[in-house]
């Protein structure tokens, strides 16, 4: 069975055992662009708790290929592990490579920050916005899932108005400063003070 908001489907889900225990996957697809998500939920919880969530743009490079100069990989590992700690939860993984600009273009900018540029003059150089991810289908995933309150695991502040203006109560946001390294603190302090990204600035030192 199904369920959808326009533009969005929920299709289908599935057991998924990983390293980090033994989650669902849940998947879903933009109806218009046939775009696909998917949600790791782990664990049960009662109507009305609020569960821990984590909204994870897909990063190939830091995800799959264990890239340093971002940490979006080390924070996928975090998310996962403090889901599974905390006993449930979920990961809402989206289709959105390159905050929104797609893997070559994010290649282009990578070429881009290797002659100087940071993270943001890199996309606008492209002709991009600094950031253009939706976070629309969070609200179909959550609804499928019987979600209507959320601890957030993020250090982004527009994850949190995303949430709140689709009518989920956000009870707490947890910062989630994992993976620094000598190959991304310029990215880091950039999205800090350009993006407005909430790190420990001890962090970034």
């Amino acid at each position: 069975m199904t369920s959808q908001l326009p533009d969005y489907e929920f299709v289908s889900k599935a057991k998924l055992p990983t390293r980090f225990g033994d989650f669902t996957i849940h998947g879903f697809v933009e109806t218009k662009t046939g775009q696909e998500h998917v949600a790791l939920s782990f664990g049960n919880w009662d109507k009305g708790v609020a569960v821990p969530i984590r909204i994870h743009s897909e990063c190939l490079t830091g995800d799959a290929l264990f890239s340093t100069r971002c940490d979006c990989g080390f924070q996928l590992e975090r998310a996962l592990e403090n889901i599974a700690k905390q006993g449930f939860g979920v990961l809402l993984y989206l289709r959105q490579e390159g905050r929104g600009i797609g893997l070559i273009n994010k290649i282009k900018a990578y070429s881009l920050q290797d002659e100087g540029y940071d993270t943001v003059e890199a996309n606008e150089h492209l002709g991009f916005d600094a950031d253009l991810r939706d976070y629309s289908i969070c609200k179909l995933m959550l609804d499928t899932l019987g979600i209507t309150k959320v601890d957030v695991m993020t250090n982004n502040p527009k994850k949190v108005q995303a949430l709140v203006s689709m009518g989920i109560i956000v009870n707490a946001r947890t910062a989630i400063d994992h993976g620094v390294t000598k190959d991304n603190k310029g990215y880091l302090r950039t999205k800090t003070s350009k993006l407005g990204h909430q790190f420990d600035p001890d962090h970034l030192k």
